[in-house]
C-alpha cells in the first residue's frame, strides 16, 4: 500500500489526515480569538486608511489655498456666505423676499412696442389707424 493511502485510512501519523483534508478539532474559544484578532486587524487597517486620506486631503487643501492666495480667489464657502449676507442685508426691512432680476425679453415695454410697430407694417391702412387709437 501507498503511504498516502495508509495515512488516509488511519494507518499513519495523526497529522497526515489533517493535511489531506480531514476534520480538525474545532475549539470555539480559539475561533472566537481568531475572529477578534481579525476584527482588530480590520479596524487598524481602516484607521490607517482614514489617516492616510486625511493627510492627503490636508496636502491638497494647502495647495488649493496657495492657488487661492496667488490669484486672489475667495474660498467657495466664504464667497457664498458673503453673498447670502448681502442679500439678507438688502432685504432687512422688507417682509418679502428680494426680487430677482427680470431676464431680458420678459416684460420689456420697449420690446413690446417694437413688435407692434413691426406688425403694423404688414396691416392694411384702415386697420393700422384703428389699432393706433
Amino acid at each position: 500500500m501507498n503511504f498516502l493511502m495508509k495515512a488516509a485510512l488511519g494507518g499513519g501519523p495523526p497529522d497526515v489526515g489533517k493535511m489531506l483534508g480531514g476534520e480538525e478539532d474545532k475549539d470555539p474559544e480559539a475561533e472566537k480569538e481568531k475572529e477578534e484578532e481579525r476584527q482588530e486587524a480590520l479596524r487598524q487597517e481602516e484607521d490607517e486608511r482614514k489617516a492616510k486620506h486625511a493627510k492627503m486631503e490636508a496636502e491638497r487643501e494647502s495647495i488649493r489655498q496657495g492657488i487661492r492666495d496667488k490669484y486672489g480667489i475667495k474660498k467657495r464657502e466664504v464667497a457664498e456666505a458673503e453673498e447670502q449676507a448681502a442679500m439678507e442685508q438688502a432685504s432687512e426691512g422688507s417682509l418679502t423676499r428680494p426680487k430677482k432680476a427680470v431676464p431680458s425679453g420678459c416684460g420689456d415695454d420697449d420690446e413690446e412696442e417694437n413688435i407692434m410697430d413691426r406688425m403694423m407694417k404688414y396691416l392694411p391702412g384702415p386697420l393700422q389707424d384703428m389699432l393706433k387709437k
